[in-house]
């Protein structure tokens, strides 16, 4: 079954607005939406850091600080974000989000001090967790059934895996001819004209989730089947694996290019190399997939995840020859997108759907966390060890634990829900 036929047949078993309309409508809204999001609100940071410390009179490692206050804000921001969209849906709260990332960005284009910069980025880690990933999935997850989901998670994120190739040439094109400050203003725009009017009008009408009809569930049955979950010790075992995972492909995306550069490797190559993590990241997410279809998702997952303790723990013995790297770094990098599908797929397997977004920002708070704060981490173990050896092996440590995580995962005779499941079906 192709994507397109498995957003078909979903929206078929929803009853939708036809086979067609529903799933690809949402499915591209997200799409689109998702890919200008990453593009603005996260990629384009590295393209104006240098010329924003100069303009500032600041070090562009006080500027760097400003993506870090974000991501922190965002990871806060995640279990209220995901409460709210088990309760009312998506589209009220993904269009505020896009109207806040909007006049952040325009805020963001004025800013004159470092106080200012952090506050307006405060700002753009709450309207990132209100609009990317996490809230696209939610909606995913509640509108798709089994069949259907795991080829609309997969379209979504494929095109958005290609932001930074769209938007981190198009930033700089932007800086060049105007400056950083005007670049912002035609970010805002592009980003306000292309978000906000999809997720006001292409997103459908949510409905209140604290609704006790027939088919939804009210608050109680929701704290029942949330609690249920958060009892079951798989859960806790997902966590600890994609913290650990999170904070392995953190240190590489970080750290990649220096360390290849450490080992005798020219800085063109070991960008070049380092590139080719968003083309494998789109690679590993089409493999791991379609192999969800015969392996169980976990299974499949944690072998991706071994694979990248192996290729790491090696890089440091074979990294030095420009073959030895490249292997290492592609058997690595066809990881490197997999938790991005592989986590919102078995969250949906595992429990309720009524709850699934509440456990998500749930799971993503503390694996957010890692991925702020170990790349500094990592770079304070390399000051006081002088070498990266030990970093990459804390890397393929975590690889392995993120892996052996899954593989404890035991599988379940039927999910762990409560009476309300069957709510699913009537949205």
């Amino acid at each position: 079954m192709t994507g397109t036929q498995a957003v078909a047949a979903a929206s078929t078993e929803r009853g939708g607005h036809g086979p067609i309309t529903t799933g690809r409508r949402l499915v591209g809204a997200l799409a689109i939406t998702q890919t200008i999001g990453y593009g603005v609100l996260y990629y384009a940071f590295a393209v104006f850091l240098t010329p924003i410390a100069a303009d500032l009179h600041t070090s562009t490692t006080m500027v760097t600080g400003a993506a870090t206050v974000s991501v922190l804000v965002a990871a806060l921001a995640a279990v209220p974000v995901g409460r709210w969209l088990d309760r009312h849906g998506g589209r009220g709260l993904m269009t505020t989000g896009s109207i806040l990332g909007t006049l952040a960005l325009l805020a963001w284009s004025q800013v004159e001090t470092v106080a200012a910069l952090y506050a307006v980025f405060a700002l753009i880690g709450l309207a990132s967790a209100m609009v990317l990933y996490e809230s696209a999935f939610a909606i995913i997850v509640a509108r798709f059934t089994a069949r259907g989901r795991p080829a609309a998670l997969l379209a979504v994120t494929i095109v958005a895996g290609f932001a930074s190739s769209i938007f981190l040439p198009l930033t700089g094109l932007l800086e060049t001819r105007l400056c950083w400050r005007d670049a912002l203003v035609v970010l805002a725009v592009i980003h306000g004209a292309g978000t906000i009017p999809l997720h006001a009008f292409a997103l459908s009408r949510a409905e209140p989730r604290d609704r006790t009809e027939a088919g939804h569930p009210g608050s109680v049955a929701r704290a029942v089947a949330l609690r249920t979950a958060l009892r079951d010790r798989g859960f806790w075992l997902l966590t600890a694996a994609f913290v650990a995972h999170s904070a392995a492909v953190a240190v590489i995306a970080v750290h990649l290019v220096t360390y290849l550069r450490t080992l005798g490797h020219p800085a063109a190559f070991a960008a070049a190399i380092a590139g080719l993590l968003g083309v494998l990241s789109v690679t590993g997410r089409l493999a791991t997939t379609g192999l969800g279809r015969r392996y169980a998702t976990a299974t499949v997952t944690a072998v991706v995840f071994a694979l990248q303790a192996v290729a790491v723990a090696v890089l440091p013995l074979v990294g030095q020859t420009r073959t030895g790297a490249a292997v290492c770094v592609v058997v690595f990098g066809l990881g490197f997108g997999v938790a991005t599908i592989a986590r919102p797929a078995l969250l949906a397997e595992r429990y309720d759907t009524a709850v699934y977004a509440t456990l998500a920002g749930a799971l993503a708070l503390p694996a957010t966390m890692a991925k702020a704060v170990t790349p500094l981490a990592a770079a304070v173990l390399y000051a006081a060890t002088g070498t990266y050896t030990p970093v990459m092996v804390a890397v393929a440590v975590g690889s392995a634990v993120a892996g052996i995580g899954l593989f404890l995962l035991r599988p379940l005779a039927h999910r762990v829900v409560t009476s309300v499941s069957g709510w699913v079906g009537g949205r």
